[in-house]
This record gives C-alpha cells, sequence and structure tokens, in this order.
C-alpha cells in the first residue's frame, strides 16, 4: 500500500507549495504602511508664490534619511536644499531654493515607516501655472522588482522556520517523548533552525537594498548593512541571531542528554511500541538511571520547557517589536499579545508537521499513538483558541473598528481568506479526532484479542507437559532422539575433527547466526510496517493529518502577505485624507465631475474590431483615477495584449504625457494618482494593440478642469 501512496503524497505536497508560491509571487508589492495624509503645498496645487518649504504628514512616524525627500523641477533638476527635518509629530519638512520659476514641481519621496516597511511615492504642485515636466511621477519603489520578492519570500521562510523549529520542539516535549530518539523528527527541527538562521541573515543582508535604491547589486554594500544595524529592524534582526544561538544549545540537549532519558516506545503499549522481551532492557534505560532515573527526566524536562519558551517567546518578540505590533494603536499591549499569537501559531502548525513527519516517517519500534495524538488535539485546540481570542484583537486594531474595512480594504479581504482558512483546518483537524478514536478502539479491540489465544497457549503447554510425564521411564524424548541421530551422523562422516577445527566452525556458526538474525529483525521490521500502514484507521488518520498540513502551507503564505500589506485604519486614513484634499480642491473651483469618452477601434486584423471607452474622475486639476473597458463588436467584454493612452494639451503646449494603466479584469484596465497639471481641452488618445502587428490609435477631446 505505501507504494501507491507515496506518488500521491508527493504530488499533494508539490502541489500544495505550487500554491503558496503563487500566492506569494502574485502578491502586490509590500504596500506601505504608513501612508501620506497631507502636504503642504497639497496635491495639484496651483500657488501663486514659490513656497519656502515642503511640508508633508504621514499616518504614522517614519525613519527619514538624506535622500528621502526630493523636489524637481520641471527638467527634473532638484530644488531641495538640507536634510529633512521633523517640525512636529508625523509632519516632516524640506526646505527649497530661493527664487523657484513658474511651472509644475515633482515631489519625490522614499521613506520607512515605524513598521519596517518601505514607503514611496510622489505628486505634483504648480507654481504660478502648470506647465510640461519631463519628470515621471510613477517611479519603481524599491520594494518592487526582485529585491522585494526576495525579501517577501526571505519573511515566508523565516515564519515558516520558527513554527517548525518551536513547534516540533513543544510537540517532543508535550506530546510525544520518543520523538526525541526519532531521526526524522530531529532532521525536521534541525531544519526549521537552519531554515530560520539562513532567512534571517539573508533579510539581514536584503534590508539596505529594499529599503532604498531596490538593486540587487547594494545587497552586499557594507555601508548599507552599517545604516540597517543602526535601526529598530535591524536590531531585531541581530538578536534573532543572538537566540538562535542559544535555540542550537536547546536543540543539542534536546535531541542528546533528554532523548537518553527517555526509553523508545515511552508512551506504553497503547502506542504501539514493541514491549522489551523478558530480561531484555531497553534502549536508553541504562542511561536514564546511571544519570539519576526518573527524577533527573523531571528536572530537565521541566528545563527544556521553560527555557525553550523563553527563546522562543524571544525569537517572536523580534517580529511584534518591529512590525505592526510596535506601531499604532496600544502598543504596549500589542507587542506581548503578538508574541503570544506567533507562538499559539507555531505550536499548532508546527506541532502538525512534526505529527505528519512522525505518522509517515516514524520507525517501526516508535511508533506515534493515539495518545501522543489526543496530547496534541489538546494543545492544538489551546491554540485554536489563544490564536480566536488575540486574533480578534489584533483584527479590531488593524481595522481600526471598521466593518466596512473587512470588505473595502485589500487588508480586511486578506483577513477574510485567513479565517476561512483557519476554519478549514479546524474542520479537517475535527475529522482526525475521529480517526484518532477509531484507531483507539480498534487498539482495544485488538488487545482483547490478544488476550484469547494466549489462555489457548496455556492450555497446549499443560497438555504437553502431560504427554512427558506419560513417557515411560529411560526413553529419551523425540527431539533429543534426533539430536543423538544428528550428532552419531556426524562422526560417521568425521564432522567432529580436530580441536582447531572445532573453534573455526563456532566462530562461523556465530557470524551466521548474526547474520540471520539481522536478516529476521529486518524481515519483522517491514512486517510491522505493513500491518501498521495496512491499518484503515492510521491511513485515514495520516491523510487528514496531511491534508491538514497541506491548509496550513497556504495559511502560512496568506499570513506573510497579511503582514506586507498596508493595514486597513491606514487606508481607510490615506482615502479619508485624499476626500478631503479633493473637497478642497473643488472649493478652490479647480472644477468637478466625470468625463465618459467613447471610440470605436478597428486594427485591420482578425478580431481588430471593437469600441473602447474612457471614465476619468473627477476629471479636475490634480490626481484623477482612470478607467479603461474594451468590448468587442457583441458588446461582451475582450482582453487585448495592450492598451495605452496619452493626454495632450495642445493650447498650451503640454504633453503628449503617457498613461499605463493596470489590467484588472477581462476587458477592464485602470490607473490611479492620473495628474492633470491644468485645466483646459485635454486630447485623449487610446492605442489599442489587439495582435503582435495590428494596432490603431483613436483620440477624442475633453474639457477637463
Amino acid at each position: 500500500m505505501t507504494q501507491t501512496i507515496a506518488p500521491r503524497v508527493r504530488t499533494l505536497v508539490l502541489l500544495i507549495l505550487a500554491v503558496a508560491g503563487a500566492l506569494l509571487a502574485g502578491a502586490a508589492p509590500a504596500s506601505a504602511h504608513a501612508a501620506l495624509t497631507g502636504s503642504d503645498p497639497a496635491q495639484g496645487a496651483v500657488v501663486d508664490t514659490a513656497p519656502a518649504q515642503i511640508s508633508l504628514t504621514f499616518s504614522e512616524p517614519i525613519a527619514v534619511g538624506d535622500d528621502s525627500v526630493r523636489v524637481l523641477d520641471p527638467k527634473g533638476e532638484r530644488v531641495d536644499k538640507g536634510d529633512p527635518a521633523n517640525l512636529s509629530g508625523t509632519t516632516y519638512s524640506v526646505r527649497l531654493l530661493s527664487g523657484l520659476p513658474d511651472g509644475t514641481y515633482t515631489v519625490a519621496y522614499q521613506v520607512v515607516s515605524a513598521d519596517s516597511h518601505p514607503v514611496a511615492g510622489a505628486y505634483t504642485f504648480s507654481i504660478g501655472a502648470p506647465s510640461e515636466t519631463t519628470v515621471s511621477v510613477s517611479a519603481q519603489g524599491s520594494d518592487d522588482g526582485l529585491v522585494g520578492w526576495l525579501y517577501g519570500f526571505g519573511r515566508y521562510v523565516s515564519y515558516a522556520g520558527f513554527a517548525v523549529l518551536a513547534g516540533g520542539a513543544a510537540f517532543v516535549l508535550a506530546c510525544w517523548a520518543p520523538g526525541a530518539r526519532v531521526r526524522a523528527v530531529q532532521r525536521l527541527v534541525v531544519s526549521g533552525w537552519l531554515a530560520l538562521t539562513a532567512a534571517t541573515l539573508g533579510l539581514l543582508l536584503l534590508r539596505g537594498s529594499y529599503t532604498t535604491s531596490g538593486k540587487v547589486g547594494d545587497i552586499f554594500d557594507l555601508e548599507l548593512l552599517g545604516d540597517v544595524l543602526q535601526t529598530k529592524t535591524g536590531a531585531a534582526l541581530v538578536s534573532r541571531l543572538l537566540l538562535l544561538a542559544a535555540a542550537a544549545l536547546f536543540i543539542a540537549v534536546l535531541f542528546g542528554a533528554y532523548a537518553r532519558t527517555v526509553p523508545a516506545g515511552a508512551d506504553g503499549d497503547a502506542d504501539g511500541a514493541r514491549k522489551p522481551a523478558e530480561g531484555e532492557q531497553r534502549e536508553g534505560e541504562g542511561a536514564a538511571e546511571g544519570d539519576g532515573g526518573e527524577p533527573d527526566k523531571r528536572d530537565l524536562t521541566f528545563g527544556l520547557a521553560l527555557g525553550g519558551t523563553v527563546v522562543a517567546a524571544g525569537l517572536a518578540a523580534s517580529w511584534a517589536m518591529s512590525e505592526h505590533a510596535s506601531q499604532g494603536l496600544q502598543p504596549g499591549v500589542a507587542m506581548p499579545v503578538d508574541v503570544v499569537h506567533l507562538l499559539a501559531v507555531a505550536a499548532w502548525l508546527g506541532g502538525l508537521t512534526t505529527l505528519l513527519v512522525a505518522l509517515y516517517r516514524g520507525p517501526v519500534e516508535t511508533p506515534v499513538g493515539r495518545d501522543a495524538v489526543r496530547r496534541f488535539s489538546r494543545l492544538a485546540f489551546g491554540s485554536v483558541v489563544t490564536l480566536a481570542v488575540t486574533g480578534v484583537y489584533q483584527s479590531w486594531r488593524q481595522l481600526g473598528g471598521s466593518w466596512s474595512a473587512f470588505t473595502d480594504t485589500r487588508y480586511g479581504q486578506l483577513l477574510l481568506v485567513k479565517i476561512a482558512l483557519v476554519a478549514v483546518m479546524v474542520a479537517v483537524a475535527y475529522l482526525s479526532r475521529r480517526w484518532t478514536q477509531r484507531l483507539a478502539e480498534a487498539r482495544i479491540s485488538a488487545a482483547e484479542e490478544e488476550k484469547r489465544p494466549s489462555v489457548s497457549a496455556q492450555a497446549e503447554e499443560a497438555e504437553a507437559s502431560k504427554e512427558e510425564e506419560k513417557q515411560p521411564a529411560g526413553t529419551a524424548p523425540a527431539e533429543a532422539s534426533d539430536a543423538s541421530e544428528a550428532s552419531e551422523a556426524s562422526e560417521a562422516f568425521g564432522v567432529s575433527g580436530a580441536s582447531g577445527s572445532t573453534k573455526a566452525g563456532t566462530g562461523h556458526d556465530a557470524v551466521r547466526a548474526e547474520q540471520l538474525a539481522r536478516q529476521r529483525a529486518a524481515t519483522e521490521a517491514a512486517r510491522q510496517k505493513r500491518l501498521r500502514d495496512a491499518d484503515p484507521n492510521r491511513f485515514g488518520l495520516r491523510r487528514s493529518v496531511l491534508a491538514e498540513a497541506g491548509v496550513a502551507v497556504v495559511l502560512l503564505a496568506v499570513t506573510t502577505v497579511l503582514t506586507q500589506t498596508e493595514p486597513g485604519r491606514t487606508e481607510q486614513d490615506a482615502k479619508a485624507a485624499a476626500a478631503t484634499s479633493s473637497s478642497a480642491a473643488e472649493g478652490t473651483g479647480q472644477g468637478s465631475g466625470a468625463v465618459s469618452l467613447t471610440m470605436p477601434f478597428d486594427t485591420g486584423g482578425r478580431n481588430g474590431k471593437g469600441v473602447v471607452s474612457i471614465d476619468l474622475d473627477p476629471a479636475r486639476v490634480g490626481d484623477n483615477s482612470l478607467h479603461v473597458y474594451v468590448e468587442g463588436p457583441d458588446g461582451t467584454p475582450v482582453d487585448v495584449p495592450e492598451v495605452k493612452l496619452a493626454l495632450t494639451l495642445t493650447a498650451q503646449d503640454i504633453g503628449p504625457l503617457p498613461v499605463a494603466p493596470d489590467h484588472v479584469t477581462t476587458g477592464h484596465w485602470s490607473a490611479s494618482a492620473v495628474q492633470i497639471p491644468m485645466a483646459g481641452d485635454w486630447k485623449v488618445e487610446v492605442t489599442v494593440r489587439t495582435s503582435d502587428i495590428d494596432q490603431v490609435t483613436v483620440s477624442k477631446n475633453a474639457q477637463i478642469g
């Protein structure tokens, strides 16, 4: 049976990893967790005289450097001077050169939010009157591209490594002590330690490039590394490495001194462990007695549990003190809650992974049994309750207590996905509990059946002893007679030779006996493994635990993306600030009202006819949102390889200003923060490409502003 199961298991594991990878690869770049909520001059504003400085207000404190805020003139030359300064609270400013001429200026900022994520953006304002500018306001952020993807992947690996390390150790200490002697479990926990260590080192190297240039070449820049070490995130990563050194010592004791105090199959016969033969000493028993016996084992277990909890809490705190929990509402409460949340995640998901390895890779001599599974079930239930309580608090905190943030923000939508995955895991865990109960009932039935043959065997022995008593005096038993005849035959053929030949024969027989014993042991182990794998209850338990682990892999991927997503409260603050800015702009008479344009097109190729519609909202000076819809001749939405736009104000010789919208869904593209520098009769050009060689440009004019 195992030969048919293994390929399916490998296929399922690969599928699960592919889904997790798709979530990570398809996730948007790490969103800024501090949002720009105000500026002076405001976005898209037209001022009469040149300001002496530019001020930016964010939703939470940020870290600024020498080039964190830049102001560029229409030709792309810098016109700011000095370093950014913190005016008050979350407002930062940079001074400008005096005597600036009229025109459109671009403010570009790249800072690091207090929860360790890079924040990048740009906007324009004008002095006197808007003008054409050569500066692009949609520059790529440092968290985009390869470096951003590697940083996100490193975070996922670090979370997974922590869960396996802490959860695997907790499973051994709290649920299945014989697991300390199982090589597969040892390799799993050590792999978790190695993964977390390697990921932490990688994040430390990537951090400088991730928060500044985003270039691969800057990963090994020692100057950037020195700057990172002086930040809160750098200190947290270094602290994590120091705690991992203590974790290495913990692992050495757990799988060394502690493992020697635990006999194989210590869970008892209920777990399916093989009973040692009469007079046979269980492996590790002597070591336990020599080291002081059961009291020393209890002291060692208590010490490992206490020390492991301290190290695990310290590792969890390295995330809590540098990310979401350290900023926003009630950080003094949020950070301890976040630590407890991470420990509960590790106990559940890491313990589940260890249970899966034990069920599939555990040796026959030390099988994981129903008692261990029951203990883990209780541990997992406590972890789920803890996750529910801490998760409710974290959700309230990150969503600002707004129910609408669940559906209106990306953070809330991801949180709903996470809740759904947790619910699926709990449902599958319920099935695992049922399989465990069936396994226990089957074991009890098997134990009762084993007692019946033992009674029959005792009756047979009594019958044999009666037969021996009936033998006439002086008559040898059949076995003795056969042995005597074999001895006489050996002497007749000259087998009993010199003394040296006898010793050589005896030595050869001993070697042969050892070989036969090993063969018998291997055969018996294989037989026991076949019997174990053929058990339908154990088979069902293994499959349900595997399903749980699969959902856990995807859940961890969603959690990683969630930690890189702008919290709902911050996103709503940014939207409110944008609405306020829009109201202020409307109050100055800059115009409002959406513009909709519809243009038929024909590229001349196959399936080259259709209609393209443009919606520009609110169609005023400053920021605008743009939506493009492409439909076929029958009015159904269709996708085309490429759609791009250009805006031109011919009267003022401004443009063309290119706009590259992002694909949203079938037949729908959109772009945000489309800058309209001044009011006028704008020409909107749309280029539609339907194949590699077929494209056409159509245009219409619209009054904007």
